[in-house]
Parts: C-alpha cells; sequence; structure tokens
C-alpha cells in the first residue's frame, strides 16, 4: 500500500496540595479543543528538510541548520537546546527525554536514552508519609521529586556520534545563547500557560524572578523574556562540553539550589549520570516497520501490542471515526496499558517480559477476547491471562534531505517542571519521580497505576509513556511521529499510525482529527470534542463511559512521500510550527 499526501479522573479532579492547583488543571479545564472544519486543514511542503515543534523560533533554529548542511541529528539538537529557552514550558535542559534516529547511509536506528535518574539517596518510600501512603505532594510539589537531568547529556551524544561532523556543540548551541541573553517575545503557548503557573513558580524567589517583572507581576503576552542566567549555564556547556553541566561551577549551583529547596541529589549524581543508546524496539504494522523507543519508555512496547491487536482487524473497512473502529481502538488499548501496569520498568531493574508482549501470537489471544459489541469491564483485562517468561512534554520531529530521521520527545513532567529554578542557572527543574509508582497499586499525576516494577530507587530510570517513532517502508521513513501528554501519548501516536496507514489521511487531518483515550484505570474513555453524537451514542450503547475533555497532547508530525516533505504541526498548541526549505 502506498501513502499518499491525502487523565484520569484524578487529574482533573480540583486537586489543592499545599494550596496549588495540580498543574495542568488550569490549563486542561480550558482547553476544549474542536478540530477545525476539514477542508482548512493543510500539511505545510518542503523538498529538502523539515523539522516540526511546538514553538516556531525554536523550529526556525533547527530549519537553519538543515539549510546549512547539517543532518536531522544537528537540527534536532540545536532545537532541543533552543526550545530550553523558547518553551520553558517543557523545553528543556533540567529534565530529559528520549531520541530515536534513522541514519539513512547506514540503514541503522537507534535509541538515545537520556531519561532522569533517581539519585543515590533514593528509596522505594520516599514518597510515602508517615502512615505508609503515598503523598502526592511529595513526589509532585517537593524537590524530593527531583530527577538527575539527562537532556544535556543525551543530546551532546546525539551530536558526537551521530551528527553530520559540520557543527561543534558550540556552533550548535549559539541560537539557544543568543535566545536567552537577547531575549525574545512572550507570545503563543507560552503566553497562554505561564500565569497558570506562575503561582507554582513563586514559592521560590528565583523562580518568580525569572519569569517577571521588576514589580513581581508574571510576564504575559507582548513582554520579552531575558534569561542571563540560562545563557551563562549554555555558555558554560558550549565551551565545555556537558562537564560545564554536570561538574564545577553550574553543578554545584544545582546542587546546592535543590538542597536549599528540601531535595537529596548530590554532586556525585550529577557527575555519574550517563545517557544510554539503545537498540530501538521494532515491529510491524500492515507492511510498515514501526520503530519506537523501548524500556524505560513504556511507549514502544505498549504501541506495537495495540497495534498488533488492530492489525486482526479490518480497520479500512470500518469507517474512520466510527464507534466500530473506536471501540476495538479502545479494548485494545484497555489490554495494552493494563500490561504496561503489570510488567514495565527500567530495564535495569527489572527483566519485563517484552519481546512476549509484543509478540503476534500473544496479540491474537489478546483481540480474541474482544466483544465487538460490549466494552471488555476493567476486572476482566485486569485477570487475563498473562503471558509466559512477563503532561508535561514536548515532541518534535526532524527529516534531512538525505533521509535521516529523528523522533525526539523530552520533559520537565508537569508544565514548568516542579517550578524551581537554582538560583544563578536559569535551569527550570523537573519533578519527573512523580512518574515512579510511589507504592504498589498507587497511580501517578495521569491516573497511570503501576505496581513492583516501577517502583522508586537508586540510580532507577522512572517508567514513561513517550514514544518517538519512525515508521519505515522499504528501509525508509514515512511518518516521523509523537506527541507529548503523559499516558495519553500512545493513544496519539497509536491513532495517528492507523489514520494513516489504514486511512491513507493526509498528515495535517491525522493530527488535527479528534482522539480519545483510554488507559485501563481509571475504566473511562477520555475524548475530544468533534466526534459525532450518534458515534458517542453507539459507545455508550456498548457500555464505554465517556469522560471529557481528553487532556493535552501535540503530535508534531511529518510524513515523507515521494513528492516531498509533509509537515503537520499540532493544532492543538498555539505557535507549533513546521519550519522547511
Amino acid at each position: 500500500m502506498a501513502l499518499t499526501a491525502t487523565m484520569s479522573r484524578r487529574l482533573f479532579a480540583a486537586l489543592l496540595v499545599i494550596g496549588i492547583a495540580t498543574p495542568a488543571l488550569g490549563q486542561v479545564q480550558r482547553r476544549f479543543y474542536e478540530p477545525s472544519a476539514a477542508d482548512t486543514i493543510r500539511s505545510i511542503r518542503a523538498e529538502n528538510g523539515m523539522v516540526v515543534a511546538q514553538e516556531k523560533l525554536a523550529a526556525q533554529v533547527g530549519a537553519d541548520i538543515l539549510r546549512q548542511g547539517g543532518n536531522a541529528v544537528d537540527a534536532a539538537v540545536a532545537t532541543g537546546f533552543a526550545m530550553a529557552v523558547t518553551y520553558p514550558r517543557a523545553g528543556n535542559i533540567g529534565g530529559g527525554g528520549f531520541m530515536v534516529i534513522h541514519l539513512a547511509a547506514r540503514n541503522e536506528d537507534v535509541a538515545i536514552d537520556y531519561r532522569e535518574t533517581a539519585p543515590q539517596a533514593a528509596s522505594r518510600d520516599m514518597f510515602l508519609n508517615a502512615d505508609g501512603k503515598p503523598d502526592p505532594d511529595k513526589s509532585r510539589n517537593s524537590a524530593l521529586a527531583i530527577g538527575v537531568p539527562g537532556t544535556v547529556a543525551g543530546l551532546s551524544l546525539a551530536l558526537e556520534k551521530y551528527g553530520s561532523g559540520k557543527f561543534t556543540l558550540a556552533q550548535i548551541l549559539k541560537p539557544a545563547i543568543d535566545l536567552a541573553r537577547d531575549g525574545f517575545i512572550v507570545t503563543d503557548d507560552t503566553s497562554d500557560t505561564l500565569n497558570d503557573m506562575y503561582r507554582r513558580m513563586s514559592r521560590w524567589p528565583n523562580s518568580a524572578r525569572t519569569f517577571s517583572h521588576a514589580d513581581g507581576t508574571p510576564l504575559r503576552e507582548g513582554d520579552r523574556l531575558i534569561q542571563g542566567d540560562l545563557a551563562g549555564v549554555l555558555t558554560a556547556i558550549a565551551e565545555q562540553g556537558p562537564r560545564g553541566f554536570y561538574e564545577g561551577a553550574v553543578a554545584e549551583k544545582l546542587v546546592g539550589g535543590i538542597k536549599n529547596a528540601g531535595g537529596i541529589f548530590t554532586l556525585e549524581d550529577l557527575k555519574s549520570y550517563q545517557p544510554v543508546i539503545r537498540t530501538p524496539i521494532r515491529g510491524s504494522y500492515r507492511g510498515y516497520d514501526i520503530v519506537s523507543m523501548p524500556q524505560p519508555s513504556s511507549g514502544g512496547v505498549v504501541l506495537l501490542e495495540i497495534l498488533n491487536i488492530l492489525e486482526g482487524f479490518s480497520m479500512s473497512d470500518m469507517k474512520q471515526g466510527s464507534a466500530a473502529s473506536l471501540h476495538v481502538m479502545i479494548e485494545a488499548m484497555k489490554r495494552a496499558y493494563a500490561d504496561r501496569a503489570r510488567y514495565l520498568g527500567d530495564p535495569a531493574f527489572v527483566d519485563a517480559p517484552t519481546q512476549l508482549l509484543i509478540d503476534k501470537d500473544y496479540a491474537a489471544k489478546q483481540r480474541a477476547t474482544i466483544d465487538p459489541a460490549r466494552a471488555t469491564p476493567w476486572t476482566d483485562v485486569r485477570n487475563a491471562k498473562q503471558p509466559h517468561e512477563g503532561d508535561n512534554t514536548t515532541h518534535y520531529s526532524v527529516v534531512d534531505a538525505g533521509g535521516n530521521a529523528v523522533s525526539n520527545t523530552y520533559t520537565l513532567n508537569f508544565p514548568y517542571g516542579v517550578g524551581l529554578v537554582a538560583d544563578g542557572t536559569g535551569v527550570l527543574l523537573n519533578n519527573e519521580l512523580d512518574d515512579f509508582t510511589a507504592a504498589p497499586g498507587a497511580s501517578n499525576a495521569f491516573g497511570l497505576v503501576g505496581f513492583e516494577a516501577n517502583l522508586p530507587g537508586p540510580g532507577k530510570r522512572p517508567l514513561s509513556s513517550m514514544s518517538p517513532t519512525i515508521v519505515l517502508k522499504d528501509g525508509r521513513p514515512v511518518l516521523v511521529t509523537g506527541s507529548p501528554g503523559g499516558s495519553r501519548i500512545i493513544s496519539a501516536v497509536t491513532q495517528i499510525i492507523v489514520d494513516v496507514i489504514d486511512y491513507r489521511m493526509d498528515i495535517a487531518a491525522a493530527v488535527a482529527a479528534p482522539r480519545m483515550h483510554h488507559q485501563w484505570l481509571p475504566d473511562e474513555v477520555r475524548i475530544e470534542r468533534g466526534f459525532p453524537d450518534a458515534v458517542l451514542g453507539d459507545l455508550r450503547a456498548k457500555g464505554h463511559r465517556l469522560v471529557e475533555p481528553l487532556g493535552y497532547s501535540s503530535a508534531n508530525s511529518i510524513l515523507v512521500t515521494t513528492n516531498g516533505l509533509l509537515g503537520a504541526p499540532d493544532p492543538r498548541t498555539r505557535g507549533s510550527e513546521a519550519a522547511g526549505y
């Protein structure tokens, strides 16, 4: 077949912890995405190379690197560092993430794991209160939640090993340094979210100063954001490489700021951080190769399990967006997310039955339990026979003229992370350790339930849903995609792949189409607006509990065709852009 161009209840409840609303709450409540009319949705074309990202200045930085002869990795690294300046909500050097790379000349696929790690002082009960029960305040709003950042090490490793060799790290960092030093105008998604998050950040005076006027009021749309301290940190990295972040004066400031806020990681934790080059997880769907991130991301495993289940259904015979197609996708998600909770974790600590979970025979057994007429109760999924042997993030996609591709997703976890900027650094720090399971059977901020495999531990990497994915046909990229959105990442990527492969939708239409999500627990289907009432009625008649809103996602994607590149910046984010040439 040729491709043509053609939170759970808990997250949305009013959760107040030390007087601060759940970070995503205000944002989610006022964002009920409604897709535009189909005839107004258009892909962005480019002949040679393209970057699609959630923030336009950073996308343009990456595209400029491509124009200067850089490859997709060069552009991805430049985009990532630029977004640490221009998209403070999620772009970062104080967090971590995952990168999947396709190298055309070598016909090789590579995954870089630069996920944050727990400090050596971490323990399995670190997020429990005196009664032994999970304390969400500790894992979400305190400095205990800060993981050792991996972004600087991960992006630097990608450039060193897989860049074109035409650019030094200092040259790649220069646009980000200039943007931090000279400033840029606050607009689009940053202006939409900064005011909501300001109260959270204002717990720490230096955080408030970074994003406010001299009189203490938060920056608003049209104001200039200057980040001199961050420019200094980026300059140290440009001059010294990753050591400029993980050792020396910058490291001392980071550790000092975290310690003063009640955190537990040390200079040795920073110095010892290492990104990991991994073999991507691979599968197939209707003749296409699906290349995605292995553990400690659950994204690739769960994505492939869902697609394997769906492959046994004739999706193209069901109308796109129909109750029949949505029902089988919901049921496939339900089963795969249940396996996520049972088995997956950091592969350095957990021996998960990954190959069995993505096996086609296992998918057939899962598929056989799906009733086309009724929703499966979550308890039935929970008790299914196990196989033998075992929101706030940003995603961008890059393709270059040589056929190389990069799918990169990185994160601070909540919008603006934990809200702490260590004094003298300008670096917003993550609260990524909330992605651990505080206790067996407990859920995180996205309602994802976990068990023993994902408990905290020294040096351990928390399980993630990030799903940077590259789809290949005959060894060549045809689709580069991924999304932010916590637990909703995997379901968003699934729906885009199905829409493009099964329904041959234009990539912009696939990205803009309304989405739904089921993650096993809570037993509900989160939906966006845009589905016909008749479809929703049919789903309810099958026993599905439908809940609005879906929550945040932004699947910035590129489709590679015989006529060039088609970019689809997700309209759910104001200011997302496809920049190409």
